[in-house]
């Protein structure tokens, strides 16, 4: 992509992405994704009603006078966007396809992190990792990653979900908020999401298109699978093909629930041609009702 035209888009993502973390998810971001603790802020007089507890005793000796400790939240968190670059991105049937889509909703989670002044990292993989971008603040960060995502081209087509999780554990040492952004086209993830899920706050966020819910009936398909380079000739016109591509697709769907649930992590579901914003308000008010 020439640098005119990779600029403009990049330009294009921030005034609409800036504009929704500023206006609608900064908010429920803070309140949702907590800091580590409280730190020692100040000392103030005791006023009637403040917990003795948080009497500062040596404060008080030297004044003659009850002074209390004020802490504040420890509000710095660290972001990383673990994204999926395989080939199956590559699939859109209406609006777009599922890596912009992807893209979008990194520019959005990460300009509502820098809004709270947290780092935001980024973990592109494939089958491989095919780049990491440490965390960092600041705008001039969250631009670069636009940037990158936008002129990404990945060196692998498949997918591996566990190698990108074991990747996080072991270069991520703190605990971060870590939302992994695909479609999830893959097998065999289970104990690596697990394990990280233990040290790290994961949330996938699992992007499909309509027509991977559904096919239809409209005659000879030539079906190319962009992680395999596998074609296969279906007749989509058969009651029973678009059935069983329906089956499929619900039991992936019902399997992706259950690996979630028994790894306590939180999960959104979002559609190329739809609105990304409602998901994750939802996602935002059901984690905060929890707090």
């Amino acid at each position: 992509m020439e640098t005119t035209e990779l600029l403009k888009k990049v330009r294009k993502i921030e005034i609409k992405t800036r504009g929704l973390a500023n206006q609608i998810f900064s908010g429920e971001y803070h309140s949702v994704f907590k800091g580590r603790g409280m730190s020692f802020s100040e000392v103030r007089e005791y006023q009637i009603g403040d917990d003795v507890r948080s009497i500062d005793w040596n404060v008080t000796a030297r004044f003659n006078h009850p002074y209390v400790k004020i802490f504040e939240e420890e509000r710095e968190l660290t972001v990383m966007l673990l994204v999926d670059v395989s080939g199956s991105g590559n699939f859109g049937t209406a609006v777009q396809m599922k890596k912009d889509l992807a893209i979008e909703l990194c520019a959005v989670l990460a300009f509502s992190a820098i809004q709270n002044n947290d780092k935001v990292g980024v973990i592109f993989f494939s089958d491989v990792i095919e780049k990491f971008i440490p965390p960092k603040k600041g705008r001039t960060h969250i631009l670069r990653i636009v940037r990158e995502l936008l002129d990404f081209k990945p060196l692998h087509n498949k997918t591996n979900i566990a190698e990108v999780l074991r990747y996080l554990t072991s270069v991520i040492k703190k605990r971060s908020i870590a939302f992994v952004i695909s479609d999830f086209m893959d097998t065999g993830f289970e104990d690596a999401l697990k394990i990280s899920s233990k040290k790290h706050d994961v949330v996938a966020i699992r992007l499909y298109d309509r027509r991977e819910q559904e096919i239809p009936a409209v005659g000879l398909m030539r079906l190319f699978d962009a992680e395999t380079g596998e074609v296969i000739l279906i007749d989509s016109s058969k009651k029973s093909v678009g059935d069983n591509y329906s089956k499929w697709f619900r039991q992936k769907e019902e399997n992706h629930k259950s690996i979630f649930r028994k790894s306590a992590v939180d999960s959104i579901n979002i559609r190329t041609d739809q609105s990304y914003v409602q998901p994750l308000m939802n996602f935002f008010r059901i984690r905060e009702k929890r707090w």
